[in-house]
């Protein structure tokens, strides 16, 4: 008996799924800083101030300001300002532009990401089977238009179909957007859909309570995935175990 019956859509989580961030993210505002002529301010900080600041423009302007139909950039202005700011760091707006558009325009390509290895074979592999693949992420434009090409993940050999949440206002952990996949996949019933990524809040239990299979990933071996498993949750440690589980007879 197959372990995933009449499989007939893969939708895969991005972020800490097919790809992580490379380095830090002080890295990049240092970086920044240095190219405008001004010393590197400190990690933690800025870590901590991106944070609350992130925090902040994801509650009142949710889904990357789709709702206020804020502009991309807007949007990621405010939200490094603040960034700055909530860190002890004020800069004249002639400094800032500098800053920000380097920072803009890093995180606007492939430079700050790593795909991980087991990624592009394993999305090859699904799709050579006659099996749908859609990504679904918490993610704005840029990520479809710029950064998955640039880090060879393309639509139509990679993938599918994409339901980004910055484009379509809708944001995990709500199963709104686990709805909106199951629509671009061909209405397929979500009993014959199985989602992988690696949070059990916004993978798991939205694309549960939609009916469909979930499979999470602890690629970093973090201490909630022994949990997990207690709970009945299948947890891989990477997309190539899925892969070997999938070819093993487990579909059909």
């Amino acid at each position: 008996m197959s372990l995933f019956p009449k499989l007939r859509c893969i939708t895969v989580d991005v972020t800490g799924t097919l790809l992580a961030y490379k380095g830090e993210l002080g890295d990049y505002y240092c970086m920044a800083a240095k190219a405008a002529g001004l010393p590197c301010p400190d990690y933690k900080r800025v870590h901590e101030g991106f944070k609350l600041a992130y925090t902040d423009m994801a509650k009142k302007y949710p889904c990357f300001g789709h709702a206020a139909k804020m502009p991309n950039i807007v949007w990621w202005k405010t939200c490094v300002t603040d960034s700055f700011k909530k860190a002890g760091y004020e800069y004249d707006e002639e400094t800032f532009e500098k800053i920000f558009r380097r920072i803009y325009s890093s995180f606007g390509s492939s430079a700050p990401y790593v795909l991980f290895p087991d990624s592009i074979p394993f999305l090859r592999s699904v799709r050579a089977k006659g099996i749908t693949v859609g990504l679904v992420s918490n993610a704005e434009y840029r990520y479809r238009d710029v950064i998955l090409p640039a880090l060879g993940l393309h639509q139509g050999s990679e993938w599918d179909f994409g339901v980004f949440s910055g484009l379509e206002g809708v944001e995990k952990p709500d199963p709104r957007i686990y709805e909106i996949a199951l629509e671009r996949a061909g209405n397929v019933p979500p009993e014959n859909v199985l989602h992988i990524g690696d949070s059990f809040r916004k993978d798991y239990l939205p694309a549960k309570s939609l009916g469909m299979q979930a499979i999470l990933l602890d690629r970093f071996k973090i201490p909630d995935a022994e949990k997990w498993k207690k709970d009945g949750v299948l947890v891989y440690p990477d997309l190539a175990s899925v892969q070997e589980l999938l070819t093993s007879g487990n579909i059909s």
